[in-house]
């Protein structure tokens, strides 16, 4: 595993390219090599090495000079990793779910897609009415695809809080989601 200096790590909190470049240097090919073991996809692992190194110079100033710098950003690269696969996975349910409403163009099947887009957008309008901190969980654990342990260190919180707030979200939102309609039990048990 690749070290880098106290020093540079120092400099590069100050805002040193320099500094920037060397950590690049030391760390990009590995990380490449690590993420593509769980991704499997060239593009993707590119795409996340460059996420890492973004997030870097965006918090040098929190960087810690005396813990494990390659630890901290290798930790960056896995869960950028996980959220990438989990974001994928959600897509593809939602893509699945909206091949199976093009197959034929009978009434019945444009309904249905009117009907989901509609509920799509009513379920963005409830999650924009949620307290602050409630919409804030969701968005990160629907959206982005993170752990409720990720969501509570992003936020500095408890993974409990996390679950009691993701909990209270998602009541509020199959509560106020409720019709007489398959596709809404659909969408709330593939979606919420």
């Amino acid at each position: 595993m690749a070290f880098v200096k106290k020093e540079i790590i120092q400099k590069l909190k100050e805002g040193d390219m320099v500094a920037f470049d060397s950590v690049y240097n030391a760390f990009s090919s590995k990380l490449y090599g690590f993420v593509l073991g769980f991704l499997k996809n060239h593009s993707d692992a590119e795409e996340i090495v460059q996420e890492v190194f973004v997030k870097i110079w965006a918090s040098r100033q929190k960087l810690d000079e005396y813990s494990s710098f390659s630890k901290f950003i290798f930790t960056i690269a896995y869960n950028s990793s996980i959220s990438l696969i989990r974001k994928r996975l959600n897509e593809e349910k939602y893509m699945a779910y909206l091949k199976s409403l093009s197959v034929g163009t009978s009434h019945a099947d444009l309904v249905d897609e009117i009907q989901f887009n509609e509920l799509e957008t009513e379920l963005n309008k409830l999650v924009a009415q949620l307290p602050k901190r409630q919409k804030e969980v969701y968005e990160f654990s629907r959206i982005e695809g993170l752990s409720n342990k990720e969501i509570a260190k992003k936020l500095d919180i408890s993974p409990n809080t996390v679950e009691n707030h993701m909990g209270r979200a998602l009541k509020f939102l199959r509560e106020n989601l409720r019709r007489d309609s398959l596709l809404v039990l659909f969408f709330i048990n593939l979606f919420l």
